[in-house]
């Protein structure tokens, strides 16, 4: 052994070392093999946490997180768009449009409840600020470069875009599985519409009606797309997506005219569509009003052009509506009728249309 060259011994130090160093090698990129991201012969981090990833940093859904807590259990919400002009008073007013929507929910029967499941959707950040001072369930839709804050006067131009985004934001709510009653916050809602609304669920949309003629299944009834409710499924995801894409090619006519073209077109037959249309006595409005106290359900301030005479017509709603409340309870042994109670008259609106 002693008589061993020199050289067979510095040979087996480097085939030692040249092992070593594979096995090193090895070790740092064995467990990335896999990998395309970590550079060859970089070695892992001690902690795992700090190790090369392709991460994609994705915000949470906040659309999503508030119909999650509006939810009334079964994925449905209530939904209602408000702006400045609706939220805050003028000068010589003594309430707002938002007001009287809000108090009509305290006033109606079985109502107070169905607050915590409203969603407020608003188009300007006055309104989202009056929202969230009222702590309610608060969404902020926002338009690039476009001021919907003001007042939008029926069928101007800016009421028109106004009522497509409206349309494009349901939209987005239907496509994130959520099914909802949509209203105007010129509506009063003065019973609990749930248990008038058809709970089969075959049917996919029931809306209201500017003028009912006694059957639910009309498609030539006017229809009044400020208040119904819509489930969401493959077929009425496609009659909002339809409905939104016509928007270009309907130069002077706002949505709800779309809409009703379409389904007088025969979109639901092509859909396979099941859709109820509201009778008035329940779901009324200033176009037809209901007959019958014990029944009506809400009232909606249509056939009407501007806030001032909305507001000052639906005051008299709820002051008659009180009155109502209070006659009945004052005479429940004494039989009396609901159908005797009749409505002011909504001279507000009526000449709205003159100026």
């Amino acid at each position: 052994m002693d008589n061993q060259p020199k050289h067979s011994s510095i040979g087996y130090n480097l085939a030692f070392l040249s092992l070593l160093l594979a096995s090193v090698v090895y070790l740092c990129i064995w467990p990335y093999s896999s990998s395309l991201i970590n550079p060859l012969f970089s070695c892992p981090s001690k902690n795992p946490s700090t190790t090369t990833t392709t991460t994609f940093n994705v915000a949470p859904d906040e659309l999503l997180a508030t119909l999650d807590k509006a939810s009334i259990g079964n994925k449905t919400v209530i939904i209602a768009v408000i702006n400045k002009a609706y939220a805050v008073q003028e000068v010589k007013a003594d309430t707002t449009m938002l007001d009287l929507f809000i108090e009509s929910f305290w006033q109606g029967e079985d109502t107070r409840h169905l607050l915590d499941h409203l969603v407020l959707v608003a188009v300007d950040q006055t309104a989202y600020d009056r929202c969230q001072f009222l702590r309610l369930n608060c969404y902020r839709l926002e338009t690039d470069g476009v001021d919907f804050g003001g007042e939008k006067f029926f069928m101007s131009q800016d009421f028109i875009k106004m009522m497509w985004r409206r349309t494009w934001f349901l939209l987005e709510v239907l496509k994130r599985g959520y099914s909802f009653i949509f209203t105007d916050t010129d509506v009063l809602w003065l019973r609990n519409p749930f248990s008038r609304l058809s709970k089969n669920e075959t049917e996919d949309l029931q809306i209201s009606t500017d003028r009912f003629f006694g059957d639910p299944w009309n498609e030539k009834q006017p229809i009044n797309s400020g208040f119904y409710h819509i489930r969401s499924n493959n077929k009425t995801i496609a009659l909002l997506d339809r409905w939104y894409t016509m928007k270009d090619n309907a130069t002077g006519q706002k949505e709800q005219d779309v809409l009703l073209d379409l389904i007088r077109g025969g979109i639901t037959g092509q859909l396979g569509l099941r859709v109820r249309f509201l009778d008035t006595l329940y779901f009324s409005g200033f176009c037809q009003d209901s007959k019958d106290f014990g029944a009506v359900t809400t009232v909606h301030a249509n056939c009407c052009r501007s806030i001032v005479a909305k507001v000052k017509d639906l005051k008299a709603v709820l002051q008659d509506w009180k009155q109502f409340k209070k006659t009945m309870t004052q005479n429940t042994t004494a039989g009396l009728a609901a159908d005797g109670f009749q409505w002011s008259g909504h001279w507000g609106c009526r000449n709205s249309w003159k100026s």
